[in-house]
């Protein structure tokens, strides 16, 4: 997930303590940069170096999409999903 540990980093340049939450949205999933986690977000720790704060609930696989290296997540299966 290079593409969400770049957009991490980029971030961290202006506000060291922005992070990418994850939200159940209009068209799917938002990806929003937060400088902390909302009350029951999950917050995952990625073995790619950046962290992660998700909204309860949401489950799945974050994945890119065309066009434009869209970010998705695609419901686990018995998951909740978005």
């Amino acid at each position: 997930m290079a593409l969400l540990r770049t957009a991490e980093v980029a971030a961290r340049r202006f506000n060291p303590d922005a992070r990418i939450r994850l939200s159940p949205g209009v068209d799917g999933v938002r990806f929003d940069l937060v400088d902390e986690p909302e009350r029951g977000d999950d917050i995952v720790e990625h073995e790619g170096g950046f962290t992660l704060f998700v909204a309860p609930g949401l489950v799945g696989t974050v994945d890119v999409a065309d066009p434009h290296d869209r970010l998705v997540v695609i419901p686990d299966p018995g998951g909740a999903g978005p």
